[in-house]
């Protein structure tokens, strides 16, 4: 946890104040009870109304002192914690947005949303637990033994006597719970990933039947995290009463044996309340000790998950080169792989091997192969999404590691696979591509990526509201606002990665019509799994198992590639194959 004490340097002050003012009540709460020992003994035994009403009034002025510096504390502490959490939370935004492919592989996204949401609150918690307690508690216990002693030393030797079998008690307690806690964390952890594959995965659950299957599985999850919790539970249910009873046993000796100090004089009856008090005050501050235990037992495995991601060594980091704006020489290719190699992190082979092709500027290149040949791992690695393991990869003649990640990914326009569309309205949709985009661009670039004529039939156009997820448009709609929304910028390279798999042919066509006739200085990538969709591309890569068996036009690798001759036999027909030779 203290990794993290930096972000509480802007609320220095409140961190400071707010302990003091607890300090304050924790004092005049300690002061009470012995207040309470010259109403019992002088004004009440003697019934001088005029005595308990000037002590009463005194201790109305301490309650009263006690309640507003609570409230200052409480004030204070809130605003310290809720600081504190959302600087955190920030903190660890921003860290996330730094990662690679690698390492949001690693954590997965079902536990990073845990860390930056429950851990961050659960620290919150602790935060504000300390200020209000860790000053307030010891000073409570501490404090009230010593004025128990100062009150009468040898009826103060039972509170003495009963706080090791008190504190042993919240000890058997605590070493039970506080490992649990993290398995509940963890198992939490679990839950969520279960939770959030359903949401984000209704629509196939149910296509596929699988309803009842995924209820199964939650359940499993669910109740799986409940034992635990409960176990948990079970065991901390028990301190309550366990530590009643030994406070119990100590009001009770102390009645026993004081009483008969009252009996023959020893000791007055005001002073019998007052060592009540004084146990319960103690007994009772014990106990949220353990509390504050637990919590703090509970933030500290958090801040150990919360540290874990922000001491992840990022690795992909920008290049320390200036590049100056530098100008390639018109001969050199755009993008160029040079005997490149990549194996996914964990993994002992290797997802594509030994590639190396050119790609000259204005090209429209075609990328084809089988499921797991390797397409998208080279579309992932030109914007540097991941690093290569062997080889080089050259953007306009300069090594893509020397480029700042921002400054490559600006001349690059990337279409997923997955159509990832955000809550807003179409046209911030489209200008997420480009902020500063006119409406004229905006439709410009809608235009070329057949999504115009959807969008003008809607009632409200471009300012039609996306639902999450873009759950109110289909899949072939999704994929063109997607490429409009890379198109709107302008890059100098587009990607499309199997991004119009879901168009039907006619929209295929004329959506590679109108990227042919209108970004012709445009450098365009296309991996598809449809052979139409590249016969008229200027180059095709073919891959095989994460090797390039192949490079040429359509009718080159007809004749020259067995697995581009494969794919065109089990797509096109036998008639227009022979046709095409």
């Amino acid at each position: 946890m203290f990794k993290l004490i930096h972000f509480l340097k802007p609320y220095k002050k409140q961190f400071i104040l707010a302990p003091m003012f607890k300090l304050l009540e924790a004092i005049l709460e300690v002061l009470i009870p012995t207040i309470m020992v010259f109403i019992t003994d002088k004004g009440v035994k003697s019934g001088d109304t005029s005595y308990i009403l000037q002590i009463g009034g005194i201790m109305l002025l301490m309650a009263t002192l006690g309640v507003i510096a609570s409230f200052t504390c409480q004030y204070n502490s809130a605003t310290v914690s809720q600081g504190f959490g959302t600087l955190l939370r920030n903190a660890l935004f921003e860290k996330i947005g730094t990662f690679s492919n690698n390492e949001l592989d690693e954590f997965g996204t079902a536990s990073l949303i845990n860390r930056i949401t429950n851990d961050v609150n659960q620290l919150q918690l602790a935060i504000a637990m300390f200020i209000r307690l860790a000053i307030r508690v010891p000073f409570l216990c501490i404090g009230g033994v010593i004025m128990a002693m100062f009150l009468d030393l040898r009826l103060s030797s039972i509170m003495i006597l009963l706080l090791p079998l008190f504190i042993f008690v919240l000890y058997l307690i605590m070493s039970r719970t506080i490992p649990l806690y993290k398995v509940v964390q963890s198992k939490l952890d679990k839950l969520s990933l279960v939770i959030r594959e359903n949401l984000t995965g209704i629509r196939i659950v149910r296509a596929f039947a699988r309803t009842d299957y995924e209820k199964k599985r939650f359940e499993n999850s669910n109740n799986n995290y409940a034992n635990t919790a409960i176990k948990v539970g079970k065991i901390s249910a028990l301190m309550n009463p366990m530590t009643n009873i030994i406070m119990n046993f100590s009001i009770l000796a102390i009645l026993w044996f004081g009483g008969k100090r009252v009996n023959v004089g020893g000791m007055s009856q005001g002073k019998i309340i007052a060592f009540i008090n004084y146990t319960t005050l103690v007994l009772s501050a014990l106990i949220v000790v353990t509390n504050l235990v637990i919590t703090f037992t509970k933030a500290a495995a958090s801040a150990a998950r919360v540290n874990e991601v922000f001491d992840t060594e990022v690795t992909i980091i920008d290049g320390t080169n200036t590049l100056n704006n530098t100008k390639p020489d018109e001969n050199t290719p755009i993008i160029k792989f040079k005997d490149v190699s990549f194996a996914y992190k964990n993994s002992k082979d290797y997802a594509i091997r030994n590639i190396s092709f050119d790609i000259n500027a204005g090209q429209t290149v075609g990328i084809i192969g089988g499921t797991g040949s390797g397409k998208t791992t080279i579309i992932n690695l030109i914007p540097r999404f991941y690093d290569v393991t062997k080889g080089n990869i050259l953007f306009d003649g300069i090594d893509v590691k020397d480029y700042s990640q921002n400054e490559l990914r600006n001349k690059i326009g990337l279409v997923s696979q997955k159509a990832v569309l955000f809550s807003g309205t179409i046209i911030e949709n489209i200008k997420w591509g480009l902020m500063d985009a006119t409406e004229a661009q905006v439709q410009e670039a809608a235009k070329i990526a057949q999504a115009s004529g959807f969008i003008d039939k809607l009632a409200k156009g471009y300012a039609t509201v996306i639902s999450q997820g873009g759950a109110n448009f289909s899949g072939g709609q999704k994929q063109r606002l997607t490429i409009a929304r890379a198109l709107v910028r302008n890059p100098k390279v587009l990607i499309l990665d199997d991004s119009s798999s879901a168009l039907d042919y006619t929209t295929d066509a004329a959506l590679r019509k109108a990227l042919r006739n209108t970004t012709e200085e445009m450098t365009v990538i296309m991996v598809t799994q449809r052979v139409s969709t590249i016969k008229d591309v200027d180059k095709i890569l073919v891959l095989d198992e994460g090797n390039l068996v192949g490079i040429g036009t359509h009718d080159e690798l007809i004749e020259g590639c067995s697995v581009y001759k494969e794919i065109c036999l089990s797509q096109l027909e036998k008639e227009e194959f022979k046709n095409e030779k």
